[in-house]
């Protein structure tokens, strides 16, 4: 596994906490992407970052993981890993989520499962896994409370880069 100075996990909303809820055709959803997009290339062309970690939660998450594996297609060195906190995560999505979900986790090069089962703190777990393992945190933050906020808040106390994308709130 790779060194924490050329690792980066990523924290952001669930579908429901965005504006946007689950359309990604809305310009504030693609803005959002394009930002994942740019912001890994840039820690890779600028900071030698080699290895992501993605916690595969509905939303924010799975858009990073498919910026990450689009970025893998033109630097193939890169790996990604999928920290996932428990091995129903995905039970109860919907059909169409769920296998969105299983096919990016059998793309992933690392497959890392917390929790054999739901616990209370599985998500809490499989978070600080993630900054723990990393020198760098890109999030995409609204300010709200919840598991974002924490997972940004204890990657600032563990001395981490934060790279904070933009989210727009209202339509353009």
């Amino acid at each position: 596994m790779e060194e924490v100075a050329s690792c980066c996990a990523f924290t952001g909303h669930r579908d429901r906490k965005l504006p946007w809820g689950g359309d990604e055709s809305d310009p504030r959803c693609l803005a959002l992407k394009q930002g994942m997009y740019d912001a890994a290339e840039a820690l890779v062309s600028g900071a030698g970052v080699r290895h992501f970690i993605c916690g595969m939660a509905r939303g924010a998450d799975l858009y990073f993981c498919e910026a990450v594996l689009a970025l893998r297609s033109e630097h193939p060195e890169l790996t990604l890993e999928a920290a996932i906190p428990c091995e129903e995560q995905s039970q109860g999505w919907p059909e169409a989520l769920r296998r969105r979900y299983d096919r990016l986790v059998s793309e992933c090069d690392y497959v890392t499962v917390i929790s054999k089962s739901f616990t209370p703190d599985c998500m809490l777990l499989r978070n600080r896994y993630m900054v723990d393992r990393c020198g760098y945190l890109i999030a995409a933050y609204n300010g709200s409370p919840g598991g974002t906020r924490a997972t940004l808040l204890y990657a600032l106390r563990q001395g981490r880069q934060i790279i904070q994308l933009p989210m727009e709130d209202s339509k353009a």
